[in-house]
């Protein structure tokens, strides 16, 4: 498979209580930084790297999602609008191209559904192809093209990249680069932690057997059968959890400091 063709699923469908300053009124991944939404400058790093297919795992208000990448075209551009009979007209430079060009597929995963359940529903989609996984509401500079050649070095099931974290998280314990023990936000150790920015192989999807979290039983599972591995990204890694969170994000924006921002 060409590195191009493969899909990056992004999981949308959480209702991040803890920036309810934000997400009473819309998705967590619609927060905006800098006027577009984090899961835009996601899409942006993802797509810097040649990836343009996404698998989005709606859930909470997903229908703004939605409702965002159907209007993505028309907002996107100047246009004329005739009030006579409805007929609408993009106002294009010549030469100049400013859409995206991304193939996004939207896909319901359930209001409630558990980011475990949110996979299973896309496994039909994602069918035997190696994929791409993360959250939508962290921001990285992650070289994705060396984490996909680590990843295809070691020929485990899943790779997670490895990040520094907020002393709030919990911690990741290695053998080499093979994950022996894997236990989401614990407060017993500092260190690594789950960053998402996943690559992940089909047969990982096994794992999950019903609608649980797949942070937890089926990453335990994969890293004690050998299949989990940490690729160690020593870069910069902040996830939007909270208004502060968020406050620092777009002061790195406004000031022209974004590290993430690879396009």
């Amino acid at each position: 498979m060409s590195d191009r063709n493969i899909p990056v699923v992004i999981l949308c469908g959480g209702m991040g209580t803890r920036l309810a300053e934000q997400t009473e009124v819309r998705p967590k991944p619609l927060v905006e930084i800098g006027g577009r939404p984090i899961l835009w400058h996601i899409m942006k790093h993802y797509a810097r790297y040649g990836f343009e297919t996404f698998l989005l795992a709606l859930g909470y208000k997903g229908d703004q999602i939605k409702r965002y990448f159907l209007d993505y075209h028309a907002l996107g551009r100047d246009l004329t609008i005739s009030l006579k009979d409805g007929a609408v007209e993009s106002i294009q430079p010549l030469g100049a191209n400013t859409a995206e060009p991304w193939q996004v597929h939207l896909i319901d995963t359930g209001e409630s559904a558990l980011t475990g359940g949110r996979l299973r529903h896309l496994k039909a989609l994602i069918g035997d192809r190696t994929f791409m996984l993360t959250y939508g509401d962290g921001v990285g500079d992650v070289g994705l093209d060396k984490l996909l050649a680590f990843h295809r070095g070691h020929g485990g099931l899943v790779t997670l990249t490895a990040v520094h974290p907020p002393a709030r998280f919990g911690a990741l314990e290695f053998d080499g680069s093979q994950i022996r023990h894997f236990k989401e936000k614990s407060t017993l150790h500092e260190g690594w932690i789950n960053g998402g920015f996943f690559v992940v192989e089909p047969a990982a999807l096994d794992y999950i057997a019903s609608d649980v979290m797949w942070e937890h039983a089926p990453m335990e599972r994969l890293a004690a059968d050998g299949q989990l591995f940490a690729y160690r990204h020593e870069g910069f890694w902040q996830c939007m959890d909270t208004i502060r969170d968020l406050r620092y994000l777009e002061s790195l924006w406004e000031g022209g400091r974004a590290p993430w921002k690879t396009w």
